[in-house]
């Protein structure tokens, strides 16, 4: 008789599921039993990915508090990832209010609506699990992206803070920091490299690949692997932890 997989009878909800890392993660998810809902704004890419792996799609902006407490309302579930985001990037001193402000509602404020509702859904549960997807800027700092490093920086904090309060309860509450991650909103910034420094994309990619010791962007199966890891079996002490996923870079 061949094992159950591990997540079977477990409900998953990744935030921003329709590409790139947070596509990833649902289908690492799905494939061990969950039964997954992406979330995201952009339609195509949603529905396109939650057919390919059997989930469900809602679209929905993160950053939307309605319309994320419309998206628990059904009475929350047992694995959250909070992955919507985006990158933007300009020297410090060249740095608008409007992008700082863009960079955090992005980045730190569909994290924290994602988590107190994830918390709100698993109240009373004996067993839950929410990770944020960070970045090796939340815990290091990276030059040319301070607002996107500060919003980062925000999201370790909401998940150390809420470890804290539901420790013992059966929930646990991690961050996943990668680096440069080979995904298409890396590619967004070599295109923003090269446009700003005249180099071509293949030497921006290069200066990006540079910055982890390994010589290389983060595969996303790779931050999927360490969510499974942090949704399985085994896992149940690890909260509150800031976990790099970067080659050595920091």
């Amino acid at each position: 008789m061949s094992a159950q997989p591990p997540l079977r009878g477990r409900t998953a909800l990744v935030t921003g599921g329709g590409s790139g890392v947070g596509a990833a993660i649902a289908a690492a998810l799905a494939g061990q039993g969950a039964s997954v809902t992406i979330s995201g704004r952009r339609r195509a890419p949603l529905l396109a990915q939650a057919a390919k792996i059997g989930a469900a799609a809602r679209v929905c902006d993160a950053a939307d508090e309605a319309a994320m407490q419309a998206l628990f309302g059904d009475g929350g579930f047992d694995i959250v990832i909070a992955n919507a985001g985006a990158s933007d990037s300009a020297p410090f001193a060249k740095t608008s209010l409007d992008a700082f402000r863009r960079m955090q509602e992005a980045n730190l404020t569909t994290a924290f609506l994602t988590l107190r509702e994830a918390l709100r859904g698993m109240e009373g549960r004996d067993w839950g699990r929410i990770v944020a997807i960070a970045s090796t800027a939340g815990i290091k700092g990276a030059a040319y992206v301070a607002p996107y490093a500060a919003a980062k920086h925000g999201v370790v904090g909401l998940v150390r803070s809420a470890a804290q309060e539901v420790a013992g309860k059966g929930v646990t509450v991690n961050a996943l920091c990668p680096g440069f991650l080979d995904t298409e909103m890396t590619a967004r910034t070599i295109a923003n490299i090269a446009a700003r420094t005249g180099r071509d994309a293949a030497a921006a990619r290069a200066a990006l690949e540079a910055t982890n010791p390994m010589g290389r962007l983060i595969p996303p199966g790779d931050v999927a692997q360490a969510a499974l890891w942090l949704c399985g079996p085994g896992s149940g002490r690890i909260t509150g932890q800031a976990i790099p996923i970067c080659g050595g870079e920091t």
